[in-house]
């Protein structure tokens, strides 16, 4: 349990604040010139980037970042992620990204999103789902027990007559919820290598590099055309640097399609195409490629 402090909030025992107001942040960014594609609308990984900066910077300020918990040898993971936009944000737009903790079951919570104009306007939603796991292990670890569940103490209720501005801040978050994938007989489109631009901090590729990569497989002339109503992506296994990654697509509709993500089967003691065995090995001597299922996505044009 958190200690009173006043005026309806409380200090948690991770060190940040409870309260109604204080358990939604909001994030504003600028829409930058070279953070738009030819239509000038903002890419959807710099946007799904000022919303992990979002995630992050809640988490910080409530004793959940990343910089705290690397101390205990823990660490988020991104499992889930399904974004809705009705528009993009447009070059030199003032906008901003407001999350929440909507939820948190045993090894996983749920994070949502809303995206609005610097006037209000909502643009877009979004939902996520987070794991935290041990470094070491590399298994999840039980929300409700870790640091005595504080985490639950900033659970907001989603409410749509909030006002803007007012108690929770209009959080709310009416897309649809994750949906599964099923995979019959998926084309393979392309074949990648992975590079030092691709790794994050936690040592795999970078959450975000995978929805720039399966937006790279679609022509420009559909972008020309179409804009994305929904992305959603599901993270199945990491995968490291060296790591050769193929895309396989499957067609739904004329607006949906579906890519499932494999790391290509490499035998030890074989060569690659620009990487010899022992850079594989000096790379991440623990891993072998075996064409795992790393991530699967829903992209849907409108």
């Amino acid at each position: 349990m958190g200690i009173e402090t006043g005026d309806n909030q409380k200090a948690s025992p991770r060190g940040g604040l409870v309260g109604a107001v204080d358990c939604i942040d909001s994030h504003p960014f600028f829409v930058e010139p070279f953070h738009v594609d030819f239509t000038g609308r903002i890419f959807l990984g710099v946007l799904g980037n000022h919303m992990l900066n979002a995630a992050g910077n809640h988490s910080q300020r409530r004793g959940w970042g990343i910089g705290a918990l690397n101390e205990t040898r823990h660490t988020w993971v991104l499992s889930r992620l399904a974004i809705e936009m009705n528009e993009m944000p447009r070059q030199y737009e003032h906008c901003e990204v407001r999350t929440w903790v909507k939820s948190v079951m045993r090894y996983f919570t749920n994070r949502n999103f809303s995206i609005h104009r610097a006037d209000g306007t909502p643009l877009g939603y979004a939902r996520s789902v987070w794991a935290m796991i041990d470094l070491e292990t590399r298994q999840p670890c039980n929300l409700l027990t870790l640091y005595d569940g504080d985490i639950l103490n900033y659970i907001v209720e989603e409410d749509q007559s909030l006002p803007l501005g007012g108690a929770g801040k209009g959080a709310f978050c009416p897309i649809e919820g994750h949906t599964s994938f099923r995979f019959r007989e998926p084309q393979l489109l392309r074949t990648i290598d992975t590079y030092y631009s691709d790794v994050d901090i936690n040592g795999h590729i970078n959450s975000i590099k995978y929805i720039e990569h399966i937006l790279d497989l679609f022509p420009k002339e559909r972008f020309e055309q179409q804009s994305i109503r929904r992305f959603e992506i599901a993270y199945k296994a990491e995968s490291y640097l060296g790591d050769r990654l193929s895309f396989y697509e499957q067609v739904v509709d004329k607006n949906e399609t579906d890519i499932e993500v494999r790391k290509v089967a490499i035998k030890r003691g074989q060569d690659e195409e620009g990487f010899s065995t022992a850079e594989r090995e000096q790379a991440r001597p623990e891993v072998k490629t075996d064409g795992t299922v790393v991530c699967q996505a829903k992209v849907c044009f409108k």
